[in-house]
């Protein structure tokens, strides 16, 4: 073993090589009681590396089974673990696991939502995430401000931002109102508030951003905001290829019902939608008071007062016609797996 050590801990299942790089810069790692420098190589599999204090294996388990979440991110969540605030973050919701981790693929904007991919396995989450790779995200994006063809045509041939050329591989108009046009955009890389940046720099402001593709993971209609659906082999398998790692021969599902029947689908969309409810209620309801409507009696103004009616939800904005198997609309005509 001579291997860098965010990738030998990566490779561990200890969270992508970004977040790794970033506990080490931060002195949160050590080595044999000593603290770990970035860049530093592991040669001895025997050493004893702890991250805040806690000793972790160094060592890959082939046993450990490649799993992959995608999670309908809503507006407000923070993409990190913990925030000293005590604000929401991705985190919460996410099914808990023995002897691994989630490790996000990437980050979404704290008012940003839409797919964000977890995975157990952190070399594909870096694989996945990094820029050489060229993964393509689409994006469901509304922006307030005038918007003409020579505009879409600056952002597909390029722009040079503060941190170098950022490009759109495809702008697809979804309507509109006034001063508020609604697209379909794809992109190749990740970086920071790329998407944002790159309609400021036509003079136009993002006011709603959703991300509704990686790659060809599409996110799924049916999934409510907070909710999350594990992926088949299929899919993971999809993705171990396109990063060029070798295929998943196990997963955690059930594969063996009939995975489009009416009635199991429906069953897992209830499911999910209650606990994504529950969650709400306990993060949402002050201590000593009950969420629970039968619990508390009605103010006799209520039965008349229309205000107290329960508003409906409103819906994602823009729409085509064209639909792909997973709900959501491409903006390219490739074929589907």
């Amino acid at each position: 073993m001579n291997e860098k050590l965010q990738k030998i801990l990566a490779r561990a299942g200890h969270g992508s090589r970004r977040e790794l790089e970033a506990l080490i810069k931060a002195g949160r790692v050590s080595v044999g009681g000593m603290v770990a420098k970035l860049g530093e190589r592991l040669e001895d599999d025997s050493a004893i590396v702890r991250i805040d204090g806690h000793v972790v294996s160094v060592k890959a388990s082939e046993e450990v089974v490649c799993r992959v979440l995608a999670y309908y991110k809503p507006e407000g969540e923070l993409c990190t673990r913990h925030d000293p605030e005590g604000r929401r973050t991705v985190f919460d919701r996410l099914p808990k696991i023995r002897g691994s981790r989630w490790i996000s693929v990437g980050r979404l904007d704290a008012n940003t939502s839409g797919l964000l991919l977890f995975t157990t396995d952190g070399e594909l989450a870096n694989r996945l995430m990094h820029p050489s790779r060229q993964v393509e995200r689409e994006y469901l994006v509304r922006v307030f401000g005038e918007v003409n063809e020579q505009k879409v045509k600056n952002l597909v041939r390029g722009v040079e931002l503060e941190d170098g050329m950022a490009r759109f591989e495809d702008v697809v108009y979804a309507g509109g109102e006034g001063m508020n046009h609604t697209f379909y955009v794809a992109i190749n890389e990740g970086r920071n508030r790329e998407v944002r940046r790159l309609w400021e720099s036509q003079e136009t402001t993002v006011s709603r951003l959703k991300r509704v593709r990686y790659g060809d993971i599409y996110l799924d209609k049916k999934l409510p905001r907070g909710g999350w659906m594990e992926l088949t082999l299929k899919d993971v398998n999809y993705l171990r290829e396109l990063v060029e790692l070798r295929p998943e021969r196990e997963t955690m599902l059930d594969e063996s019902k009939d995975a489009t029947s009416r009635k199991r689908e429906r069953s897992r969309s209830q499911k999910i939608r209650r606990a994504v409810k529950r969650h709400e209620e306990r993060v949402s309801t002050p201590k000593g008071r009950s969420n629970n409507p039968s619990r508390r009696k009605p103010k006799a103004a209520d039965a008349t007062n229309p205000r107290s009616k329960p508003k409906s939800g409103a819906g994602a904005p823009g729409s085509r016609n064209k639909q792909n198997s997973g709900g959501t609309p491409s903006t390219r005509n490739k074929k589907q797996r």
